[in-house]
């Protein structure tokens, strides 16, 4: 499986996306034509090496005729182009027989950025039309990441905290404190950083643009994920440096262990003080049967000497907003902690086995998928079904089933 992980040290934009994974050995021929089943005119291509504060980067230029040239970093220097709604955007999308998945990712970035305008400027979606995004380079920066993912075999993606910026920015409606309001819509539920830029005026780092991609590609946020390291990228940005660091996005691809067994997940926490135990057992109940991975309680002593529970739960990353919100829901907790863990795994296989109480299934872990069973256990809910309707001993199940499952075969 093939893992992408953005770093975004310094924010990200459409094109130092698109930067990042050309310089990560994505075919910038092949990305052109397929671009052209899109059936936009009035724009050329480019990508070209460059540095950035010593730094050698790639930056991918969509360049429109009659403009000055392309910033996917400071949209606000974009000139007044052709104004496109939702509708039409999502309509030459899907008429330009692009590769499936690259297609869904694209209409969905745009659904999203225009689910944000509207809410932004509190109008219906399809009166939208997209000021910074709309125009031909956006859509050829969006369209064109989406068409990255697909080429370059990317099978998940994960992201840093998300650098948004300070400052004051210009936009079609005036000038606005970064990020922009879009942007930070778009952001909800993402993990958020300035942590690099304390103190300091930088104006915007991500974009709409940006953030639209991100947080569609992205099941989760947090540092570089495990993995064997293939390939990294560097994107650039049109500045040289912002806030004296390198305008740069970089993009590093791998691959999760050839047996399947090594992962990420996320470990959602929070600390409970003024809640009852059956509060904190249902919690549990309500994380396991949503999809949670495993959910527990651990009694623990808070500030000013006072005893606590610690409620957990591990869980796939693209399901952590979705759990948290029943954190929220059953609990009092007024916040809950995200914690990305590299995982190694056992593959796992179920075998059934024929007792005196009836057939019962048995969970192996294997390292390999033609090597040995390296556990054996036998389902508890098989056992104490078992157990129940001969009126024996749940432990005696467990063993008949194991000495079954360990008899030389015949």
């Amino acid at each position: 499986m093939r893992i992408g992980y953005f770093d975004c040290f310094c924010g990200a934009a459409g094109d130092m996306i698109v930067g990042a994974m050309l310089d990560a050995g994505l075919d910038f021929q092949a990305l052109s034509a397929q671009l052209e089943r899109l059936g936009l005119s009035g724009y050329s291509l480019a990508a070209a090496k460059v540095q950035r504060l010593g730094m050698a980067a790639t930056k991918f230029d969509v360049k429109i005729e009659g403009d000055h040239g392309h910033d996917g970093h400071d949209p606000a220097e974009h000139g007044p182009h052709h104004r496109r709604g939702l509708s039409e955007i999502l309509q030459i999308i899907r008429q330009a027989q692009l590769p499936p998945r690259a297609s869904e990712l694209a209409c969905r970035s745009f659904t999203r950025l225009g689910q944000a305008e509207a809410k932004v400027h509190n109008v219906d979606i399809q009166e939208v039309h997209f000021h910074e995004v709309g125009a031909v380079d956006s859509i050829i920066d969006i369209v064109a990441a989406c068409l990255g993912v697909e080429m370059l075999g990317i099978e998940r993606v994960f992201c840093s905290p998300i650098p948004t910026g300070r400052g004051w920015i210009k936009m079609a409606h005036g000038t606005w404190p970064a990020p922009a309001p879009a942007t930070v819509e778009l952001l909800k539920g993402a993990a958020i950083s300035n942590e690099n830029f304390s103190g300091q005026e930088t104006g915007e780092l991500t974009t709409p643009t940006g953030a639209a991609l991100l947080t569609t590609l992205a099941e989760g946020y947090g540092p570089l994920p495990a993995m064997h390291l293939e390939a990294v990228g560097y994107g650039a940005g049109t500045r040289e440096e912002s806030a004296g660091l390198p305008n740069l996005l970089r993009l590093c691809l791998g691959q999760a262990d050839d047996a399947g067994r090594a992962d990420s997940v996320m470990e959602l926490s929070a600390n409970l003080d003024d809640c009852t135990g059956q509060v904190i057992g249902y919690a549990l109940e309500q994380l396991l049967s949503a999809g949670a991975l495993d959910a527990w309680a651990s009694p623990l002593v808070m500030k000013k000497s006072r005893p606590g529970w610690m409620l957990s739960a591990l869980c796939q990353v693209g399901d952590a907003a979705r759990l948290e919100e029943i954190f929220f829901r059953q609990t009092p907790t007024l916040g809950v902690r995200r914690r990305l863990c590299a995982r190694v795994k056992l593959l796992r296989r179920h075998v059934t086995v024929e007792t005196r109480y009836g057939p019962i299934r048995i969970k192996l872990g294997e390292a390999s998928s033609d090597g040995p069973a390296l556990s054996a256990s036998p389902e508890y809910a098989d056992c104490a079904a078992a157990a129940e309707a001969h009126g024996v001993s749940l432990r005696q199940v467990i063993q008949e089933a194991l000495q079954v499952y360990g008899r030389p075969r015949p």
